[in-house]
């Protein structure tokens, strides 16, 4: 749908949106409805009602005597997906492995490929959506369906807590590609199921990490004082 289809607040919507997912706000920063309503060349009242509908998605909070601000990730709960992610997932991957075709394994290098590719002019949500979208092929063939609806509802869980991880850890993304490669290398090379199953664990477990530390850091008394 163009831009032009769309009413004002759904272009609001979709503009704030956009620049939350590309990290252009940073967690707990307030949105300043009127300079968003200039930059848009419309009225605060369409931006409000953006602001209102991101809020009941989960990306805004309200506070008092501040106005909206971007939520925060809450770490702890981000911390049990990603454990529990990381297990399960690691699983699906494994009994998968055996079972990737040609086609699969092809269609995989080419994400990660696509995702090297924007690491220079980098774009953490479309790296995002890329990194979804490999993994959904790595797991796509378990043989367990049990298994793998657990790790669509860690994936689902995933995308209620945050956009996108690597607008906060953009670092990680050229470590997540260099684990990409190993992981199939490891499948290519039919590998057994335990050096696929830790791989992959490794894998998301080591994004947990770098989002930790992350977290640390800014939530430092100095990073607080600074702000």
């Amino acid at each position: 749908m163009s831009s032009a289809a769309l009413s004002k607040s759904e272009q609001a919507h979709a503009f704030l949106s956009e620049r939350i997912a590309a990290g252009s706000y940073a967690h707990g920063e307030r949105i300043v409805l009127g300079r968003v309503a200039a930059e848009l060349g419309m009225s605060v009242v369409p931006v409000r009602e953006a602001v209102r509908r991101l809020e009941a998605e989960g990306v805004v909070t309200f506070q008092r005597n501040v106005g909206a601000t971007i939520a925060s990730i809450d770490p702890e709960e981000y911390m049990h997906t990603m454990q529990t992610l990381g297990v399960v997932e690691a699983a699906a991957t494994a009994l998968a492995a055996p079972l990737l075709t040609p086609e699969d394994l092809r269609e995989a290098h080419r994400l990660n490929e696509e995702m090297r590719a924007g690491l220079e002019d980098f774009d953490p949500q479309r790296f995002t959506d890329l990194n979804a979208a490999l993994h959904r092929v790595l797991h796509g063939r378990c043989c367990n369906p049990h298994l793998s609806d657990l790790v669509e509802r860690g994936w689902a869980r995933l995308d209620r807590l945050r956009r996108s991880t690597f607008a906060f850890i953009p670092n990680r993304a050229r470590s997540s590609v260099e684990e990409h490669d190993e992981i199939l290398r490891l499948i290519e090379e039919r590998a057994g199921y335990e050096a696929v199953e830790q791989a992959a664990r490794r894998h998301r477990w080591n994004t947990l990490a770098a989002f930790q530390e992350a977290h640390a850091a800014a939530d430092s008394p100095e990073n607080r004082q600074t702000t």
